[in-house]
């Protein structure tokens, strides 16, 4: 069963396109009635396809769209997409310096070692360093270097507790009283 006002539309379309064709032989352009029928057939497809239900249901209805309101930023949509698809290591250094400092004390309690702890923390201090330096625009580097020896310390302590954490908890026995036998002499 085809709505009427599909049939028109569709009609329509097909009218318009036969005296394109034609116009197209002639030469002459296509004139602002082809526009015009256009829209018309496109919105009436979109009332026939809300009718039959089918934006009914839709991911997102009925919320607020993201980032009403707030301030425009032109570079949006490669915000949006870094966040959908989780990627990492795209920004500015700026940035991936903050997101790696909050994350760093994790990093480093996956080390098990003093000398690797203290080459993690060079090289951060370096890179964080080498931001500063870097007169190429951007956000500010407001991540500060990291005092190796202090985090060294504080590393220790983590480890510490998470290995007496994870020991097994042995209950005391009671001693075994040992009976032997008594030689008369």
């Amino acid at each position: 069963m085809t709505d009427p006002r599909e049939a028109a539309a569709r009609y329509r379309a097909r009218r318009q396109q036969a005296d394109s064709e034609e116009d197209a032989e002639s030469g002459s352009p296509p004139g602002i009635g082809a526009a015009t029928d256009r829209a018309a057939f496109i919105e009436t497809a979109i009332q026939v396809a809300i009718r039959r239900g089918d934006f009914d249901d839709l991911p997102g209805a009925g919320k607020p769209l993201e980032g009403i309101g707030t301030h425009h930023d032109p570079d949006w949509w490669i915000r949006r997409k870094i966040e959908q698809e989780n990627l990492t290591g795209l920004g500015p250094p700026a940035i991936l310096l903050r997101t790696e400092d909050r994350d760093l004390d994790d990093q480093l309690d996956l080390l098990g070692r003093e000398s690797d702890v203290r080459d993690v923390l060079v090289d951060f201090n370096r890179r964080v360093v080498e931001a500063r330096r870097q007169l190429q625009g951007g956000p500010p580097v407001v991540t500060a270097p990291r005092d190796i020896d202090a985090e060294v310390v504080a590393w220790a302590r983590r480890r510490a507790a998470r290995l007496a954490a994870r020991a097994p908890e042995v209950p005391e026995r009671p001693r075994r009283r040992r009976f032997g036998i008594r030689r008369r002499d």
